[in-house]
């Protein structure tokens, strides 16, 4: 049977930025796939103008292009329990993101 695993440990970490990571990037796409245990994060960029024209030619019928091109900004791998951390991180701001919003919309009612 295996041992049971040591609690996560909060620490205050403070990371200092590369020459590649210096500056931040914009994103506005990303794809999440797996392989070998190991999930990769694609984060790209595609031109807002060309999302803007395909969402029309989508709606005004059925000759959406197949394919898109973006820019690959970079690529994350990270091991499962790394994912899991970065779900629970996320989650947290969107829920407090939420929270944020409701007071103003409970002034509308």
């Amino acid at each position: 049977m295996s041992e049971p695993k040591d609690p996560p440990i909060a620490l205050n970490v403070r990371l200092s930025p590369s020459d590649s990571s210096a500056h931040p990037r914009v994103t506005n796409y990303t794809n999440v796939g797996m392989a070998q245990g190991v999930a990769y994060i694609d984060f790209g960029f595609i031109e807002p103008a060309l999302l803007d024209s395909v969402a029309k030619m989508a709606k005004a019928g059925p000759a959406a292009p197949k394919r898109v091109d973006g820019h690959l900004v970079t690529r994350v791998g990270m091991d499962v329990l790394a994912l899991a951390r970065l779900h629970q991180q996320i989650r947290q701001v969107l829920i407090s993101l939420q929270g944020a919003r409701k007071p103003k919309e409970k002034g509308l009612e």
